[in-house]
């Protein structure tokens, strides 16, 4: 769990708007499902197929030039870190032009729980880690617990880098410089710490850019900065099965329906109706996919007259129904 205590930038409000956001981020938890150890000779390049979890990447040694859709290609230096909230796909290379191989398709050695050793052919080896023309990277896979298409993580950005955010937060090159450390020094029981630093420098990352803004003006991080807004925001979050019509969410910003719903839109981007649908159909298709809920019962938890109206509201949204997701679970 994230402590939210220490003090924020210049920027951002104090007392409740710190209130405010930890009470919407207190449930955004990053748990690590695996990470690996890859140790890489150059040429090299690594494809990572698009998933549901998060990835994260730490380049220890030797640099690194990361590619994505909506980054195109970027450098690494040694000691940076990314992570990508929502997995989607992306090459690490030694260089741009290096033709890549899937990231399945190398092997992997186990070192402890969830935790491999991952070599390219020209690293196989024990020399190879102790080559200081090799490449090495801490990667991960972790998960939110929240679902992909919540409103919270569609805002994320596709890639987030942690040498982006050092200057809001100086805990991000703290733990950078862990990481490093534990690398460098090799020592027993080096790659679970680094994987309990990788699930914390994560959730830095993620704090730093909410906190920092990132020069976006509508949507959540908007709404950051607006307590009023933001106050209303964590309610919804925090109870998405209550009735929350405009008259009730008017009365708890403490304005007018017409204010309410005119402040609302313009700060979020959307309606009020349709953001608290998505939160709805969100935490209905964790009930359904994660607890193998019935759909009659997720949508007489969320306050719907019948399964059908559920239905079209989740299929408007999610792009499936229902029935769909739990059998998908089953």
């Amino acid at each position: 769990m994230l402590d939210y205590s220490s003090s924020l930038p210049p920027s951002m409000p104090t007392a409740e708007g710190r209130d405010m956001l930890s009470q919407v981020l207190l449930g955004l938890r990053l748990d690590g499902v695996e990470y690996g150890r890859c140790v890489m000779q150059a040429p090299w390049a690594i494809a990572f197929p698009a998933q549901r979890d998060a990835r994260f990447h730490f380049v220890a040694r030797g640099g690194a030039w990361l590619w994505s859709p909506s980054t195109q290609w970027k450098r690494l230096e040694s000691g940076s870190a990314v992570l990508l909230p929502r997995g989607s796909f992306h090459v690490m290379a030694s260089a741009p032009d290096v033709p890549s191989v899937d990231i399945g398709a190398l092997a992997r050695v186990p070192v402890s729980e969830n935790i491999y050793l991952v070599r390219s052919d020209a690293a196989q080896g024990d020399a190879a880690q102790g080559d200081p023309q090799a490449s090495v990277m801490f990667c991960g896979a972790m998960r939110f617990n929240l679902d992909p298409l919540h409103p919270l993580l569609a805002m994320m950005p596709d890639v987030m880098h942690a040498g982006d955010l050092v200057q809001r937060d100086p805990a991000v090159l703290t733990l950078l410089e862990a990481m490093e450390r534990e690398v460098s020094l090799d020592r027993i029981g080096a790659c679970g710490i680094l994987a309990r630093l990788a699930d914390v420098l994560a959730a830095s990352i993620i704090r730093a850019w909410v906190e920092c803004g990132c020069s976006d003006s509508t949507g959540w991080i908007a709404a950051v900065h607006c307590p009023k807004i933001g106050k209303v925001i964590a309610a919804i979050h925090a109870e998405p099965e209550r009735d929350w019509n405009v008259h009730a969410l008017a009365d708890l910003m403490g304005v007018s329906r017409s204010r309410f719903a005119e402040t609302f839109t313009r700060t979020v981007g959307e309606s009020p109706a349709r953001y608290v649908t998505k939160v709805k159909m969100s935490q209905a298709r964790r009930w359904i996919q994660h607890e193998g809920m019935r759909v009659t019962v997720a949508a007489d938890r969320l306050g719907y007259d019948s399964e059908a109206s559920f239905s079209r509201a989740f299929k408007r949204v999610m792009g499936l129904p229902p029935s769909s997701v739990r059998s998908n679970a089953a």
